[in-house]
């Protein structure tokens, strides 16, 4: 890979804030050559899953700059990006005055329970420590029948394209990363990262877990992008039922 050292993914939550931090002024920028234009359509694809009504209190964790969140108040969404990079929120809060940033790390959300008829993470969940648990947190502030949207990079369905995205994640990407970011080790990262999160029924399993019903997904660039729906529902699922006691002999 050009000579960049292997990423470490088992980084500490403020140590991954701290690369997000040093990355913030392009990330935008870098993300969007990376994607190949892609990045816009699969705001789109969120937004439309969101669906929010105008008013609608919509949490948009892993928010970043406020590319996500942007699209949802423009919808007339009551919307919070959260992010736990205080330089990424820095950058959005110049760039988008209007939005209510707030810094927050995913598995302790700074929210009162119920707070949110829906809760969006976009590229985010696969940097959080321990990913159920996060997804629990988010059921946690949404309310019951409010929805969750994942959007996360994710596994793409056609074996040819996974070899050639494979190879692009693990050697164009980061070779293209040093020439527009001041951190490519970053992207060596976010590259390795993506290669090691879980396929799109594995992360199914994982929402469900967490509590969350109704959990069905939408793939996006043949499944090099993943979005994943889900209803809180209205009361904790029930607990497994005792095994009954064994038969007398």
């Amino acid at each position: 890979m050009d000579n960049v050292p292997a990423a470490d993914l088992a980084r500490r939550p403020d140590e991954v804030a701290a690369m997000f931090d040093d990355v913030a002024d392009r990330y935008d920028l870098t993300n969007d050559v990376l994607a190949l234009g892609q990045t816009r359509l699969w705001r789109r694809a969120v937004v439309n899953a969101v669906d929010p009504l105008p008013g609608d209190r919509v949490l948009d964790l892993a928010a970043g700059t406020g590319t996500s969140s942007s699209p949802l108040a423009r919808r007339g969404a009551r919307v919070i990006p959260c992010d736990f990079s205080l330089g990424m929120l820095s950058v959005g809060a110049r760039r988008d005055p209007s939005l209510a940033f707030v810094a927050g790390d995913a598995l302790r959300l700074p929210f009162a329970d119920d707070a949110f008829d829906s809760v969006t993470i976009s590229f985010g969940l696969r940097n959080t420590l321990d990913p159920v648990a996060a997804l629990t947190e988010m059921r946690r502030v949404t309310r019951p029948g409010g929805r969750l949207v994942v959007c996360e990079f994710s596994h793409p369905t056609w074996a040819p394209m996974r070899t050639v995205y494979t190879e692009y994640l693990m050697r164009s990407l980061p070779s293209v990363a040093r020439r527009l970011a001041s951190e490519p080790e970053a992207y060596v990262y976010l590259a390795e990262s993506i290669r090691a999160w879980p396929d799109q029924p594995a992360l199914s399993g994982l929402i469900r877990t967490a509590g969350w019903s109704s959990v069905a997904w939408l793939n996006l660039t043949g499944g090099i992008v993943a979005l994943h729906r889900a209803i809180n529902p209205a009361s904790s699922p029930p607990a497994p039922a005792p095994a009954p006691a064994p038969a007398p002999a």
